[in-house]
């Protein structure tokens, strides 16, 4: 794209100033704008690339979720936080080198310091001087130095698990919402679909209606479930524009893009199996990690605490340049200069017990976060045992929901037979068309929950890794 633009800005720039003098007023105005056009074509182009580029043809659930995980605030956040993190710990490192500077000192005196020696008044300096000095310092022992030395490799992986955990949440919370979106569009199918039916159940109805062979209840009652059914449809569809809504507010979507759904009803139906003897192991889970991490730090800070009560020691020194002079236009031809090297050590004897609270206080911190340990250890197998069975619970529906749903199909199209023939009365055939409908959504919906369960349990048993 560099190279387009280039291209066509070498054209402009043949267009505008290669016009001949002699050319008319017309065609002058005519290579302008079209000089002009060119110019500002590839930058369209890129706008509308990257229009292009942020929106998907297609909506999978793996679609979703990586989108997500490029495009979502928080994520994107956490990514930052990550470079906060790094330029941070460059900045505590910086300390550790040679720290040079330089100072700068003009000054004119009005009145010159006068003392009196031996009787005489002396002055003490002169009207004018000036001074630049050169200073090195190199740190030897600084507790604050050693403790981001020691600590940066532990300071790092906090943040990245941090965003670890982060993308765990937002793909598992992407894929319910997904699941969610997809159940909403199922229920608006199977409306469709049993409109069509009942449309044509109100057509049959009012044709013996018309031939004497039956009332008008039949067809009067046909017209209130289509007008249910239509009204159930409708209701389906707004729910579905703010579940949308919701998945795009997840994957960080433009609001202005629309959101293709594309999924594979028997593809999702192989993947409701879920190895269930696996169990759960804390190790895995991310949120155990970031404490072990956290435990490491504490145990620096700990260290750092302790270390308040060593010395801290550095070598410096220092180069002076001294001007002086009563007269300002010769203040710089004369250079008194002075310079020195020294260790410098600062030991800090009574603070008050300040060193000894921040010493205990570490302490405290460090055993309330072997507490929050234990508490996680404690919770992880409670908390997979708990979505295992709430999916365990989910299959079963399911699969009686989906025996269920074979039955109704069965028994509805042999009561639409047996109505037609005379058999059956009409109000069986709005009931086996209700236990059809009703054991098509419930199908759907318990799929959908089912699948939503399993990424509870995936997300309890540490399986799901970012």
């Amino acid at each position: 794209m560099n190279r387009s633009v280039h291209l066509f800005r070498n054209l402009f720039a043949l267009l505008v100033f290669k016009i001949p003098i002699h050319s008319s007023k017309k065609q002058y105005s005519k290579k302008i704008i079209t000089a002009t056009l060119f110019f500002f074509c590839p930058f369209f182009l890129m706008a509308q690339q990257g229009v292009k580029d942020s929106l998907l043809q297609e909506v999978t659930l793996k679609n979703a979720i990586d989108y997500a995980i490029v495009h979502q605030p928080q994520i994107q956040q956490s990514l930052l936080d990550q470079e906060i993190v790094e330029t941070a710990i460059k900045s505590k490192l910086a300390d550790w080198y040679p720290q040079v500077n330089f100072n700068y000192n003009l000054q004119h005196n009005f009145i010159v310091q006068t003392t009196v020696i031996g009787g005489n008044p002396v002055k003490l300096g002169v009207d004018n001087t000036s001074a630049g000095q050169f200073t090195v310092s190199q740190a030897i022992f600084n507790k604050d130095v050693l403790l981001a030395n020691r600590s940066k490799n532990d300071v790092r992986l906090q943040s990245k698990q941090a965003t670890s955990n982060n993308k765990i949440e937002l793909a598992a919370d992407v894929s319910k919402a997904f699941y969610d979106v997809l159940s909403t569009e199922q229920q608006i199918k199977v409306s469709e679909t049993n409109i069509l039916r009942i449309e044509q159940s109100l057509k049959d109805a009012y044709n013996q209606y018309k031939s004497g062979i039956a009332d008008k209840i039949d067809y009067k009652r046909a017209t209130i479930s289509l007008n249910n059914a239509k009204a159930s449809k409708r209701s389906n569809e707004e729910l579905l524009k703010a579940k949308l809504e919701y998945l795009k507010s997840l994957m960080g979507y433009p609001v202005s893009g629309n959101l293709n759904i594309v999924y594979d009803s028997l593809q999702m139906e192989k993947e409701i199996v879920l190895d269930t003897l696996k169990g759960a192991n804390y190790n895995d889970r991310i949120e155990y990690q970031l404490l072990e991490t956290q435990k490491r730090l504490l145990q620096y800070n700990l260290k750092y605490n302790k270390w308040s009560y060593l010395p801290t020691v550095s070598a410096n020194g220092a180069y002076n340049l001294n001007f002086q002079s009563n007269n300002f236009g010769k203040l710089y031809n004369t250079n008194f200069p002075n310079s020195f090297a020294a260790i410098t050590m600062g030991f800090p004897i009574f603070q008050g017990g300040k060193r000894k609270a921040n010493v205990h206080a570490a302490e405290l911190e460090l055993q309330r976060n072997d507490l929050d340990i234990e508490h996680f250890k404690n919770i992880v197998n409670s908390g997979y045992v708990q979505a295992l069975a709430v999916y365990k619970s989910n299959l079963q529906y399911y699969l009686a929901l989906k025996e269920n749903l074979g039955v109704a199909k069965e028994v509805y199209d042999i009561i639409q037979l047996q109505y037609r023939s005379g058999i059956k009365t009409y109000l069986e055939v709005i009931t086996s068309e209700t236990d059809l409908r009703t054991s098509e959504i419930n199908y759907y919906t318990a799929m959908y929950q089912l699948l939503a369960s399993k990424i509870d349990v995936q997300k309890a048993a540490g399986q799901i890794i970012y």
